[in-house]
């Protein structure tokens, strides 16, 4: 296992939100499992790596994040297949959930990615993959 990624820990400006759409992307969608919770932080596993999610403490909560300034640009996941890349996007469409580069869809990653990209509610950027062969 050496290596292996360990887990992913980001602050967030609103924990509640926060948790509302990871919960819904990572367990309901993408087969994670809630691992810990706690007032100011919540995490999610699967297998044996795991996302944390913890409240901003209000003195660092400006400036807010952007993945353009330097640090985390953004998250890649493993989708299943095309087709279930198509049924994510359909749903967060249904959200509300901001699509980045509609008009080049399923690849704006490039021509052997099938992905959907879109952002979280602190604006971080999110990728669903499914590399074609």
């Amino acid at each position: 296992m050496k290596g292996l990624l360990h887990h992913v820990e980001m602050y967030v400006g609103d924990l509640e939100v926060t948790k509302a759409f990871w919960t819904w992307l990572l367990v309901e969608e993408l087969g994670y499992e809630i691992f810990q919770e706690w007032p100011q932080g919540i995490s999610y596993k699967l297998g044996q790596t795991y996302l944390v999610f913890v409240q901003t403490e209000d003195q660092y909560l400006d400036p807010v994040y952007h993945r353009k300034h330097s640090g985390l640009n953004h998250l890649a996941f493993h989708g299943e297949s095309p087709e279930m890349i198509d049924q994510l996007r359909a749903k967060l469409e249904q959200k509300g959930v901001v699509l980045l580069y509609p008009e080049r869809y399923p690849y704006a990653g490039g021509q052997g990615h099938y992905a959907v990209f879109f952002e979280d509610p602190n604006r971080m950027k999110v990728e669903v993959v499914v590399r074609l062969e």
